[in-house]
Protein backbone atom coordinates (compact mmCIF):
# COMPACT_ATOMS: atom_id res chain seq x y z
CA UNK A 1 0.00 0.00 0.00
CA UNK A 2 2.63 2.96 1.08
CA UNK A 3 4.56 2.00 -2.72
CA UNK A 4 1.77 3.92 -3.97
CA UNK A 5 2.69 7.34 -5.48
CA UNK A 6 0.57 10.17 -4.29
CA UNK A 7 -0.27 11.47 -7.40
CA UNK A 8 -1.84 7.22 -8.09
CA UNK A 9 -3.08 7.78 -4.48
CA UNK A 10 -4.89 11.36 -4.99
CA UNK A 11 -5.85 9.29 -8.15
CA UNK A 12 -7.42 6.12 -6.06
CA UNK A 13 -9.40 8.95 -3.93
CA UNK A 14 -11.42 10.10 -6.79
CA UNK A 15 -12.47 6.91 -8.24
CA UNK A 16 -13.32 5.57 -3.98
CA UNK A 17 -15.46 9.33 -4.12
CA UNK A 18 -17.12 8.50 -7.63
CA UNK A 19 -17.89 5.02 -6.82
CA UNK A 20 -20.30 6.02 -3.52
CA UNK A 21 -16.82 6.19 -1.58
CA UNK A 22 -16.34 2.60 -1.67
CA UNK A 23 -13.12 1.36 0.15
CA UNK A 24 -12.85 5.33 0.86
CA UNK A 25 -11.05 5.13 4.47
CA UNK A 26 -8.19 2.36 2.62
CA UNK A 27 -7.49 4.66 0.43
CA UNK A 28 -7.22 7.82 2.85
CA UNK A 29 -4.27 5.35 4.71
CA UNK A 30 -2.83 4.80 1.57
CA UNK A 31 -3.37 8.73 0.83
CA UNK A 32 -1.37 9.07 4.30
CA UNK A 33 1.71 6.84 3.73
CA UNK A 34 2.21 8.68 0.35
CA UNK A 35 2.48 12.34 1.81
CA UNK A 36 5.09 10.29 4.30
CA UNK A 37 6.56 9.05 2.29
CA UNK A 38 7.03 12.00 -0.16
CA UNK A 39 6.87 14.65 2.64
CA UNK A 40 4.10 16.52 1.73
CA UNK A 41 2.16 18.03 4.36
CA UNK A 42 -1.22 18.76 2.64
CA UNK A 43 -3.04 16.62 -0.16
CA UNK A 44 -4.13 18.69 -3.12
CA UNK A 45 -7.28 17.99 -4.69
CA UNK A 46 -8.92 19.48 -8.09
CA UNK A 47 -12.65 20.22 -7.07
CA UNK A 48 -13.53 19.52 -10.99
CA UNK A 49 -13.21 15.98 -10.27
CA UNK A 50 -15.28 15.57 -6.73
CA UNK A 51 -18.55 14.02 -7.14
CA UNK A 52 -19.93 17.10 -4.91
CA UNK A 53 -17.50 20.24 -5.36
CA UNK A 54 -19.32 22.89 -4.16
CA UNK A 55 -17.95 24.78 -0.99
CA UNK A 56 -20.34 22.23 1.28
CA UNK A 57 -18.82 18.94 -0.26
CA UNK A 58 -15.20 20.58 -0.31
CA UNK A 59 -15.61 21.45 3.50
CA UNK A 60 -17.50 18.05 4.12
CA UNK A 61 -14.63 16.55 2.57
CA UNK A 62 -11.40 18.17 4.37
CA UNK A 63 -13.46 17.45 7.70
CA UNK A 64 -13.74 13.44 7.26
CA UNK A 65 -9.99 13.81 5.79
CA UNK A 66 -8.51 15.83 8.55
CA UNK A 67 -10.31 12.92 11.26
CA UNK A 68 -8.26 10.44 9.39
CA UNK A 69 -5.16 12.92 9.80
CA UNK A 70 -4.89 14.10 6.31
CA UNK A 71 -4.73 17.60 5.39
CA UNK A 72 -6.38 18.54 2.12
CA UNK A 73 -6.83 21.82 0.37
CA UNK A 74 -8.03 22.48 -3.18
CA UNK A 75 -6.64 23.71 -6.45
CA UNK A 76 -7.98 27.01 -8.26
CA UNK A 77 -7.98 26.16 -11.32
CA UNK A 78 -11.14 23.86 -12.36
Amino acid sequence: MSDLSLQQAIDNIYTSINNDNEEIDLHIAALKAAMAKEGVKEAIFEPGKLAQSNRQGRKIMQSYFKKKGVAVGFSKSE
